[in-house]
């Protein structure tokens, strides 16, 4: 059960950081990749090949029971279904060799020199990982923002002398030839993007990764969130890997599984404008070689720094404490494919969420997300000096609510924004000393409205996906102080019950672990009350005379997403015909929002985000308010007008009531 204490983030201490570009500048990089590789592996065990691998897989009693029963219902011969079970592995096996990696070593060694300034890497979590992997089977977890993570994480573990991880990788890259085969000979097993009911296909996967899990080839690495964060704020994380990589601890296979949480920054993200674009609507550009080779003009640009800390690894056993019972895999042989139960399920989905809440914090987050935060709030831009002294303030309460902040310690303010202000160069204009965002150069052809607004949305989107990043900083604080707004109450049980709407609504959008509503509530109450912002009675919250500045920041931090959120449901109660599909929904919100915009009535180019509108439908299927019903191939979305126009006019408060807190805030500058 969830402590009803309010954790402690400022109190957490954090390792300290070496540039591991610092070494490869000085020696050969052709030396490095050569040099003897002799990684120490778990109980001394050595690398399996990947025919015996193959082999082991499809010998095992549960492929070979679920082959059965494959036939037993299609009527096929098992040898027939066998036959398939082996091209499924031939088609999903990595083929790990080590000139391979290399050749990786040799050419990502030359790439990252070129497009960034350093790498940051926490020795002492490389040095508990090289613990780890000798005490029990590891499971990576990186936070994935860039296809750079996974190139990355084998990159430096190859660096570390650690055994290499195998990655789950999706189809996509398959279609790259040549490139497709040298990822599946650097440590990368494919996987089809869904299953859907293939029972065949899921056995030959989940037996694939339990085998090289129980017997500690490789450590297994995989994304909780599935795929790359287009925005830059943590998705809400996928279970069916992790339950796969648990099963064996549940079913007593292993004694333990070593859970690895890391966190990987970047000062500048590569993939930075095509992420906006896709939010947009532009479809995402196929994974192809030829694509690839015509990315190498990125190698002409600066990406800043870039931050990689490995969390302390988290024993399954001691998480599942009290929490599974095991013994209910006892009853049937081990080999025998059990759904998971509903307590299984529940400590699954908590498990996911914990560890992506470490990841969040333990992401390093450089001076531009503050300055990007702040521009966002101020559409019209700020004189510079102003800039300096309000971020100056920002970078302080970020650090008074525990965020892990990169900041040069003996720069002066206006020297480290300057900085930042030169490597984001292509968001903003400066001019006179005024900063602001790039949204009104747009291209010299001549442009349509609807153009002009599309250029726009493209650079606040970029500019968002810093901002996301310090959300998780902000969020609880953020909550509260909308709360406090749209109860227009002290009552400390009124404010908490919007609180708990709030979170609720936001559930999809950000990571707000199930169950956590109370603990949650109490953090935001005691960082508010450490920082002189609340006073908080027994049966009261009160603000502070000094807190009044705080709270408007805190509230314009959730507006996008108040604006968003109602635009959606505008749509639904305004536009909505009888056979709204699923797939048309987000174009056809998409279109609404844009009107908006071009009519003058919305200016909040955020709510044009796919992500944000697929958010907010979760949201109100969630809550019921909206409902699929499957028609013939197509599934129709069925609306609950009053509900939705109730959840509408809910925001409307929130919004309402900061939007005169910050129009107060606005003239104090």
């Amino acid at each position: 059960a969830a402590s009803k204490t309010p954790r402690h983030p400022v109190l957490k201490k954090r390792d300290d950081f070496e540039d591991v570009l610092e070494e490869r500048r000085r020696s050969s990089d052709l030396r490095y990749a050569l040099r003897c590789y002799t990684p120490t592996l778990y109980k001394g065990l050595v690398p399996c090949k990947a025919s015996m691998l193959k082999t082991i897989v499809l010998q095992s009693d549960h492929l070979q029971y679920v082959i059965k029963q494959v036939s037993s219902e299609s009527g096929d011969s098992t040898e027939c279904v066998a036959e398939e079970a082996s091209l499924i592995l031939d088609e999903m096996a990595h083929r790990l060799q080590l000139s391979t990696i290399r050749f990786f070593a040799f050419t990502l060694s030359k790439a990252f020199k070129r497009l960034f300034r350093s790498v940051c890497v926490n020795e002492e979590g490389i040095q508990r990982l090289q613990q780890a992997v000798q005490e029990h089977p590891v499971v990576l977890l990186p936070s994935h923002r860039s296809y750079m993570d996974f190139l990355m994480m084998s990159y430096l573990l190859y660096m570390y002398d650690l055994p290499l991880p195998v990655i789950a990788a999706g189809m996509d890259f398959m279609s790259m030839k040549f490139v497709g085969e040298m990822l599946r000979m650097s440590g990368a097993f494919f996987i089809r993007r869904s299953f859907g009911g293939d029972k065949l296909y899921w056995a030959v996967f989940s037996e694939y990764v339990k085998t090289m899990l129980r017997n500690g080839y490789a450590p297994v690495e995989f994304f909780l969130e599935g795929t790359r964060s287009r925005t830059c704020k943590s998705l809400t994380p996928k279970t069916g890997l992790l339950n796969i990589v648990m099963e064996p601890f549940f079913k007593g296979a292993l004694f333990d599984v070593n859970l690895v949480p890391v966190s990987i920054s970047y000062e500048r993200i590569l993939e930075e404008s095509l992420y906006a674009r896709e939010l947009l609507g532009v479809p995402k550009p196929k994974e192809s070689t030829s694509g690839l080779l015509k990315a190498r003009r990125v190698l002409s640009e600066d990406y800043g720094s870039m931050h990689v800390y490995f969390g302390h690894p988290v024993s399954l056993r001691s998480l599942a404490e009290g929490k599974i019972n095991r013994s209910q895999y006892n009853l049937l042989p081990r080999y025998i494919p059990q759904k998971p139960r509903v307590d299984t399920h529940e400590f699954l989905n908590d498990a996911a969420f914990r560890l992506v809440r470490i990841q969040e914090e333990n992401m390093v987050l450089k001076p531009w997300v503050l300055i990007a935060t702040l521009l966002l709030q101020n559409p019209d831009g700020l004189e510079l000096s102003f800039l300096t002294e309000q971020t100056d303030w920002l970078r302080h309460l970020a650090l008074a609510f525990g965020a892990f902040l990169d900041w040069p310690d003996h720069e002066a303010c206006s020297e480290v924004i300057s900085c930042s202000l030169a490597l984001h160069r292509h968001l903003l204009s400066v001019s006179a000393g005024h900063v602001q965002l790039n949204v009104t150069d747009a291209p010299q052809v001549e442009t349509t409205p609807e153009e002009a607004v599309f250029h726009r949305a493209v650079v606040v989107l970029s500019c968002a996906s810093y901002r996301n990043q310090i959300l998780h900083v902000f969020l609880r604080p953020a909550l509260l102080a909308v709360a406090m707004q749209s109860a227009n109450s002290n009552r400390k049980d009124d404010v908490y019950n919007c609180f708990n709407f709030l979170r609720n609504m936001f559930s999809n959008e950000f990571i707000l672990c199930p169950g956590d509503s109370i603990q949650d509530f109490e953090e935001a109450c005691y960082l508010l009350m450490k920082h002189g912002v609340l006073q908080v009675l027994e049966h009261e919250i009160v603000m502070s005379a000094s807190g009044h500045s705080t709270l408007a920041f805190l509230c314009s931090v959730l507006d996008p997403f108040l604006q968003g959120y109602q635009v959606v449901c505008r749509y639904l109660c305004e536009e909505t015909n009888e056979n709204l599909t699923e797939k048309d929904f987000i174009p056809a919100v998409r279109s609404f929002a844009l009107k908006l915009i071009l009519a003058g009535r919305l200016k909040c180019c955020e709510a044009l985000s796919s992500d944000l509108q697929k958010n907010a439908l979760a949201a109100l299927l969630r809550l019921k308010a909206v409902r699929k019903v499957k028609v013939g191939d197509q599934v129709t979305l069925k609306v609950n007008k009053i509900a939705v126009n109730s959840l509408e006019d809910t925001l409307g408060k929130s919004n309402v009531n900061q939007n005169s807190w910050c129009s107060s805030m606005a003239m104090l500058k």
